[in-house]
């Protein structure tokens, strides 16, 4: 059986080069880079040469990021570190509607603290617009978090217009561009961005390991108490490998993002016209240009899309309903629902997203195997009239 893998938004495959580059971390340069001794310092060089890798990825100085578990934890580490760091300014956070859910969450425990929370609406292709940020900031407000690309729907979002706003204002601004860093350009001084979440296993490094971006002279205080890591900002044992690891993803993607998008893009767009020729109440969500450029997200009426999923799989397809952090509740998307989509509809979703190892044959594989598991999941439905 063929195996295609179109859920790249879910997790990338580690290029060859990092896990080659992780391995002696975890066998012969396993020391402690606190530790003074030869063992440790040479994990210790090895941690410094990767931050600066990555911050020459996004246009930062090294000693603006801070290594975490995941991009998940840089997200709670943003807004709550923020939150209680400027709380004495106010206690107002804005955030957007379709914004991953360890922002959601994370706005929402700091609620329980006293604090308030502002959502923001969007457009019917995701996008938020400036002037809904401007109206919505306060004397009280410290704090906005608007993602830099959706990973549902692939939307890139204005934040360049956005930090515009904030920084008139005073106001510290986050953005959560786990899906975009590694895939396509991003520059924290272009973004005007105070703080940033990268995730190395979205652009081909290894899980569990991640960073934030923290501008210099942005008030946060540390998140995880415990150890002197991370210049005191952040404690815990170093994850030696998986920061080596997700150094050599960023020098990769310094050299390859320009080839990936010019190769994804076309693949993508293929996919999508590929689907709404051959497949009858058909949607596609998120904005027709501005979008990541692996993603294809759609919506197909009078089906599930957790049944489609099934048969994707039983070809050998492997794709997604959606996020995968939410793909499991049975729920409708929130993304969906925010950019208009209906709850029905939104049940019939499918999230392809394609990577550097897509093919043209993969995508033909799709093209031929989906319409007809369409065509007998409608014959099946009760309330599909032909």
């Amino acid at each position: 059986m063929r195996k295609v893998y179109l859920d790249n938004a879910a997790t990338t495959r580690p290029h060859p080069k990092v896990v080659e580059a992780m391995q002696p971390y975890f066998t012969e340069l396993f020391g402690n880079p606190l530790s003074l001794h030869s063992f440790g310092q040479a994990a210790k060089k090895a941690i410094d040469e990767a931050r600066e890798k990555i911050a020459k990825l996004i246009n930062a100085k090294p000693s603006e990021i801070i290594f975490t578990s995941t991009g998940t934890e840089a997200n709670n580490f943003a807004i709550k570190s923020a939150a209680a760091a400027n709380q004495q300014k106010g206690k107002h956070i804005i955030i957007s509607g379709i914004e991953h859910h360890s922002v959601l969450y994370s706005a929402k425990a700091m609620e329980k603290l006293g604090f308030k929370t502002t959502l923001l609406p969007v457009d019917k292709y995701g996008i938020v617009d400036p002037g809904d940020v401007l109206k919505a900031i306060t004397p009280e407000t410290i704090l906005v978090s608007v993602m830099h690309s959706n990973n549902e729907i692939g939307t890139i979002e204005p934040i360049s217009e956005i930090s515009k706003i904030t920084k008139e204002k005073g106001v510290l601004l986050h953005a959560d561009a786990a899906m975009s860093v590694g895939n396509i350009p991003v520059d924290v001084a272009e973004l005007g961005v105070d703080m940033l979440t990268m995730s190395a296993h979205k652009f081909y490094g290894p899980k569990g390991i991640g960073a934030l971006y923290v501008r210099k002279g942005a008030r946060i205080v540390p998140f995880i108490h415990g150890g002197i890591q991370e210049d005191g900002r952040r404690a815990g044992a170093d994850n030696v490998p998986g920061i080596v690891g997700m150094g050599m993803a960023a020098e990769i993607a310094m050299q390859e993002i320009p080839e990936r998008v010019k190769m994804i893009t076309p693949l993508r767009d293929k996919l999508i016209k590929g689907l709404t020729e051959k497949i009858e109440h058909i949607h596609v969500n998120g904005h027709p240009a501005n979008r990541l450029p692996g993603n294809v997200n759609i919506c197909i009426d009078y089906i599930e899309g957790e049944a489609m999923l099934l048969f994707l799989i039983k070809e050998g397809i492997a794709a997604s309903s959606g996020s995968t952090c939410t793909s499991k509740a049975l729920k409708a998307s929130h993304v969906l629902l925010a950019i208009g989509v209906s709850d029905a509809t939104a049940q019939g979703s499918l999230l392809f997203t394609l990577g550097r190892e897509t093919t043209e044959e993969d995508i033909d594989h799709v093209l031929t195997v989906l319409p007809p598991i369409v065509e007998r999941l409608r014959a099946m439905s009760p309330i599909y009239n032909k």
